[in-house]
């Protein structure tokens, strides 16, 4: 339920120490129990309060298992996708603010960078913001700065899958945007040392 892709029959063998021909066969009893259909097997346990004697169904779960993309993983069933998103997604659907917007952007540009530095280049105090970043998975710590000891922010691979790039790289250049300031980058460098 934890993992971030699907574990395959062959990774759960190893860490169960049992054949993949064996765990393949329990998890397709498993998928089948939690989409509601129970087996009538003389070895299988009587007393389940959800088993249907007929062998034909009981109630499905409010969950489901998928072999999907070479793998098996838990998802919530499709009936329940609006229950579960409330609670997935309390909280996590409000969009930034300017000031959250503008603090992530300086970021990603200049990444590492300390909260100190990006007070600095916007002008205003940016602990509250950092904080909310860093809890919507947007930002992380990134290590500290030698000299000073400050935290050192950089964005995470959330940031970029929300972006829809694959690195920060991809990220549009800003230089064009910015009238007159050909050599900018050697000035700030410079500014550096």
């Amino acid at each position: 339920m934890v993992i971030d892709e699907p574990a395959t029959a062959i990774g759960l063998a190893a860490g169960l120490n049992l054949t993949v021909d064996v765990v393949e066969s329990l998890l397709a009893e498993l998928q089948e129990e939690y989409n509601g259909y129970t087996g009538n097997a003389p070895d299988m346990d009587v007393a389940s309060s959800n088993s249907n004697r007929n062998g034909i169904s009981a109630t499905p779960r409010g969950f489901e298992l998928r072999n999907i993309a070479g793998g098996w993983r838990i998802y919530s069933r499709a009936e329940f996708a609006d229950i579960v998103g409330g609670f997935v997604l309390e909280g996590q659907t409000a969009r930034l603010t300017q000031a959250a917007l503008e603090t992530l952007a300086v970021i990603a540009y200049r990444q590492p960078v300390s909260r100190a530095r990006v007070s600095a280049i916007r002008g205003v105090n940016v602990d509250s913001v950092v904080r909310t970043l860093t809890q919507r998975g947007l930002i992380e710590g990134a290590g500290t700065d030698p000299e000073s000891g400050a935290i050192l922010y950089r964005t995470t691979s959330h940031f970029l899958e929300r972006m829809g790039i694959g690195s920060v790289a991809e990220l549009p250049q800003l230089s064009p945007h910015l009238p007159g300031l050909e050599g900018i980058e050697e000035f700030y460098d410079a500014g550096r040392m």
